[in-house]
């Protein structure tokens, strides 16, 4: 993951994108990527990072997991350490979802940012 945090950290500061945005730009796909390790059978994933309009970001992690299960939905309770990671997300982005991946036949989970 440190990886793609690194190159998503780069890449924003390459287009000069404001600092709360990058931040929350390198949140985001660091929990996407996590998922994409934790919940399918493989250790590689593809991010992608583009920008669709004037400080609007879509972010995207594409897995391997042809299975079609899907994101598992969880709903943590105060003393689990972990299954946040969507709710921030949902919380952080304009929009998200998941479609099939046409790079790699498993999901491609993606999100939009604005500044």
């Amino acid at each position: 993951m440190s990886i793609a945090r690194r190159s998503m950290t780069m890449w924003l500061t390459a287009w000069r994108m404001p600092g709360e945005l990058c931040a929350d730009a390198v949140l985001l796909v660091s929990e996407l990527a996590t998922n994409a390790v934790r919940h399918t059978l493989g250790t590689r994933f593809l991010c992608g990072v583009g920008l669709v309009a004037e400080g609007c970001l879509r972010l995207e992690v594409h897995d391997h997991d042809r299975t079609g299960r899907g994101l598992p939905r969880c709903e943590p309770g105060p003393d689990d350490e972990g299954g946040r990671g969507l709710l921030l997300v949902e919380q952080l982005s304009q929009a998200w979802g998941v479609d099939r991946s046409t790079l790699t036949g498993g999901n491609a989970v993606w999100a939009t940012l604005a500044d």
